[in-house]
């Protein structure tokens, strides 16, 4: 998710909103060890700098539990300021018996809906500049580019703003 100018307040709010969305459980910052191998740690902008990452428990639609984290990319004002990653791991979706389309990028419908709904949930709470949905695509492209406009051909789904609502872009390609 674009989240928009760097500043903490703003990051914050849309972790907050993307976590709860989720309905991550836990917060933990080492990906080396079990969550009950290690405290948890607060859910905050300072934590995702100290550990790069924060990773957390989440249901998906079908009730298995999944391992899911979030990172961010910091940026300047004239970069395109913040980027908040949520995603969960392909193998932890594998594990959970969420099937692919046969092809490069991992797509899986079922997946792309459940995430492109905790971005949904998250931007009434917490409004963002674009969120993208798919395998590896953030920073594909950002809301400056996109000038408002969802593209005619999509190889992920796109969580574009426009007046105050969030319009979803469906893969069609």
């Amino acid at each position: 998710m674009e989240v928009g100018s760097a500043d903490d307040d703003r990051l914050q709010a849309v972790l907050d909103a993307v976590w709860g969305a989720a309905g991550a459980r836990g917060c933990y910052g080492h990906k080396d060890r079990e969550p009950e191998e290690q405290e948890t740690v607060p859910r905050t902008v300072a934590s995702l700098e100290e550990f790069g990452r924060l990773l957390g428990r989440a249901r998906l639609p079908s009730g298995e539990p999944v391992v899911c984290e979030v990172s961010a990319v910091r940026g300047g004002d004239d970069d395109g300021g913040d980027w908040l990653a949520f995603g969960v791991p392909l193998s932890a979706l594998g594990q959970a018996g969420v099937e692919f389309e046969d092809g490069p990028y991992f797509r899986s419908a079922a997946a792309d809906g459940w995430l492109a709904g905790i971005g949904q949930d998250a931007f009434r709470e917490a409004p963002f500049s674009l969120g993208l949905v798919g395998w590896s695509v953030s920073g594909l492209t950002d809301a400056e580019t996109l000038g408002g406009v969802l593209p005619e051909s999509r190889g992920m789904v796109y969580l574009l703003p426009s007046g105050g609502n969030l319009r979803c872009g469906a893969v069609n390609d």
